[in-house]
């Protein structure tokens, strides 16, 4: 085999220079995470860091079953209770936004601990959207808050977010002692109070007030953007823009040409059309539709528009993290047909893309400005999340809905008290769904994510490298030298430090995979307990505030809110200098850490 050749002095330093590269690429977005994380997996094996069968046991780790469990679950929740008249129950009184945070923070926060955060956070968008624009406050004052409180709500038990249980499977895969639900639960109360107060008193007027998009788009439709094209043998070839009747339309006006790299703009009326010129009008529906039933020379693209008597209307939508259309151009992921709707623009950290549409590369966090055809209402695609109010009436006998409540809180508080454990809990609560027909195949195959799954096998392999190699001996070492001397809270808070970094930057399972191997290794020398170590490495790859890289459900609502990355480090780095503050305050106090 090829790790036979490998000197065994070379390991540590091969597995520590496989790192950077990962960095790069996460931070970039030169390769999707799923694909980066896999190519990693392959490169450690060969060489020789970790084994085979150690790489396929991560397919089998509990901890990772478990959170696809609780997707599952939470996806069945989604579907078949009526979620948004609870909300609208819960939510009634609210006639400010700081009263709406408030109240939002409460109910996010409680979901949050005993649902995975990210399907949470998709649920709520719309209806979030939707209550901000009935009292006339825009989504960027409420979405990042949302995000916010379901990320500190996620730290109150073990089950809330992912990040707990990648770490839980990483001590289970090192036989190392598992943290419980117990040592969650006051930490994650406190961080979660002190950031709401922090959130609704002070955060609020930090938020950026920008308008919806969509009431841009309805309010000045000269915003409205199409591009057309002129294809071989078109009448309009070798004739100027003025000879073409394209100057002067009524409603709608030429913005820009687009000839192979060149944009040219303004347009002047003697501007010659070309063969595979890229058109891009402005103007209203109805002047649009009348210049596509035109004889002017110019075909739309088939992703750009519908024919007036199709148009359903303007939707907005965002790619999730977890998107297939994430890393593909427009033109290559057969959207029209595939969702019967045509991306109008296309936002990318509050700014308009400009260009052809379908020479876009998608990225996760990009804002879709769609009009649908009428084939679009209803539809549920993962690849998409579509923000505005949805419902969907589901027949299901109505004796089944306190059965499976019943069955799901009998086997939750079993698991609470112990006498039960989590990856068993979950797995009987969602045989109980499916048994009861609440669940089928086909949804499973839907909302299966295998590049989730990939991330999280590659981020359990990383960390078997790092300690198996020596590597994270290396780290935890040089770590412990830069700090010598100092008491043991110096080091846990720079581990601290260390571990915010990465998921600023990374992910927060990346980070959690890193950072574990260096607190395994400094851990003999330091005289704590390993409980403490382990459990501020959990709050800190958490602390995801200051970027929106760093947590998935800040991609989500990145795009809808508007968001600069500077609205993410004026709100979010506050906020986690408090939630750190917090955290390792408990975290010191408890186990007695000098």
């Amino acid at each position: 085999m090829f790790a036979d050749l490998i000197p065994d002095i070379w390991q540590p330093w091969l597995v520590l220079g496989s790192i950077p590269p990962l960095l790069y690429v996460l931070i970039t977005e030169r390769v999707r995470p799923p694909v980066a994380f896999f190519l990693l997996s392959i490169f450690l094996v060969i060489i020789g860091a970790v084994g085979l069968q150690d790489f396929l046991n991560g397919f089998s780790n509990s901890s990772i079953a478990t959170i696809f469990a609780l997707i599952l679950i939470t996806v069945v929740i989604r579907e078949h209770f009526n979620v948004l008249d609870l909300l609208d129950r819960f939510f009634y009184r609210s006639r400010s936004a700081r009263g709406f945070l408030l109240r939002m923070g409460i109910m996010v926060s409680a979901v949050s601990s005993v649902l995975n955060n990210t399907p949470v956070v998709a649920l709520l968008i719309p209806y979030v959207n939707s209550w901000g624009r009935k009292a006339g406050i825009n989504p960027s004052k409420l979405l990042m808050p949302l995000s916010f409180m379901a990320i500190m709500g996620g730290m109150i038990t073990l089950i809330g977010t992912s990040t707990n249980l990648v770490l839980n499977g990483l001590l289970q895969q090192n036989g190392q002692a598992m943290l419980g639900f117990g040592e969650f639960f006051i930490p994650g109360i406190l961080v979660t109070i002190g950031g709401i107060i922090y959130l609704v008193l002070f955060g609020y007027r930090w938020l950026p007030n920008r308008d919806d998009l969509v009431d841009q788009l309805k309010e000045n439709l000269r915003e409205y953007l199409v591009t057309a094209e002129i294809a071989e043998g078109s009448v309009a070839i070798g004739r100027s823009v003025l000879e073409a009747g394209l100057r002067n339309l009524q409603g709608i006006y030429l913005v820009e040409i687009i000839r192979e790299e060149k944009v040219i703009s303004p347009v002047g009326p003697d501007e010659v059309l070309k063969t595979d010129d890229t058109l891009v009008f402005a103007g209203d529906i109805e002047a649009i539709s009348q210049l596509v039933q035109s004889e002017k020379g110019v075909s739309f693209s088939k992703h750009a528009i519908f024919h007036k008597d199709e148009v359903s209307e303007i939707v907005e939508a965002v790619v999730p993290s977890n998107s297939i259309l994430s890393g593909k151009l427009v033109r290559e992921s057969n959207f029209r047909e595939k969702y019967h709707a045509g991306i109008l623009s296309i936002y990318r950290n509050g700014e308009r893309l400009h260009g052809r549409i379908g020479d876009v590369k998608l990225q996760s966090g990009d804002l879709l400005l769609m009009l649908t055809g009428n084939k679009f209402r209803g539809r549920q695609e993962k690849d998409i999340l579509v923000l505005q109010k949805r419902r969907t009436e589901r027949r299901i006998m109505g004796w089944k809905k306190p059965l499976l409540v019943l069955i799901s809180g009998l086997i939750v508080a079993l698991t609470i008290l112990g006498m039960m454990d989590l990856f068993m809990g979950s797995i009987l609560i969602l045989a109980t769904m499916i048994l009861l027909r609440f669940l089928g195949l086909q949804m499973i195959r839907k909302e299966f994510d295998f590049g989730l799954l990939m991330i999280l096998v590659g981020a359990l392999t990383l960390g078997k490298a790092l300690i198996g190699s020596g590597a994270g001996n290396m780290l935890g070492e040089f770590l412990v030298s830069m700090v010598h001397g100092l008491p043991s809270g110096w080091i846990v808070l720079s581990l601290f430090i260390l571990t915010f970094i990465l998921t600023s930057l990374v992910t927060n399972v990346a980070a959690v995979s890193i950072a574990f191997p260096l607190a395994y290794a400094m851990l003999p020398g330091l005289g704590i307990e390993a409980e403490a170590l382990y459990l501020s490495i959990a709050f800190a790859a958490s602390c995801a505030f200051a970027t929106p890289i760093g947590y998935q459900t800040n991609l989500m609502v990145y795009g809808p809110g508007q968001y600069r990355f500077m609205d993410f480090v004026r709100l979010g780095l506050p906020l986690s200098a408090l939630y750190m503050l917090i955290s390792l305050g408990w975290i010191c106090w408890k186990y007695q850490i000098p």
